[in-house]
């Protein structure tokens, strides 16, 4: 079974390869969701609930939620929209328990199907990961460099306008 984050690119236009370690769960509005889920901009007004797995307290997380697709998919000249950056999330806890630096932006695509990724990252310590100035060209690889972060777990949601229907529309690269 191939992985869905390969399937949709994810591994490649925004993460190298790595290995799950820790689980988490994703919910908006009381929806829990897997990867690949398709959510409109109604769906996603409010920040998620996300659950984080593991066992020690003393472990904290960073989590971004990054558009890949921004502007649009066939010219995603903004890649990555970063729409969110909660830090120091303590382990075995939620989003709530960490330190919001970068507010939480709705995903409001205005052209094509976009994929909305959340990467979860570990951290070295309590209070060593720093928000970016833009919100706009963030990126997940730069940034894990940046501050020493190993990816620990990913997911994403396809999200397109209330009105969109059809499939992803890609640059010919793609």
């Amino acid at each position: 079974m191939t992985d869905p984050l390969v399937l949709a690119h994810v591994i490649r236009d925004v993460l190298d390869p790595f290995r799950s370690t820790v689980s988490f769960r994703v919910l908006y509005n009381n929806r829990l969701l897997f990867n690949g889920t398709d959510l409109r901009p109604s769906a996603v007004v409010n920040r998620p609930k996300i659950e984080i797995g593991g066992t020690d307290l003393r472990v904290f997380y960073t989590i971004v939620l990054v558009d890949p697709d921004a502007p649009s998919p066939c010219n995603p000249n903004l890649r990555e929209y970063l729409h969110w950056m909660v830090t120091d999330i303590p382990g075995s806890t939620d989003v709530s328990f960490g330190k919001e630096v970068i507010y939480y932006e709705k995903p409001e695509p205005r052209s094509g199907i976009h994929r909305m990724i959340f990467v979860l990252y570990c951290q070295l310590g309590c209070s060593t990961v720093f928000p970016p100035d833009m919100r706009h060209n963030f990126k997940c690889r730069s940034f894990a460099r940046q501050y020493h972060l190993d990816i620990v777990a990913a997911m994403y949601f396809n999200c397109q306008r209330e009105a969109g229907s059809g499939g992803r529309q890609l640059r010919p690269d793609n």
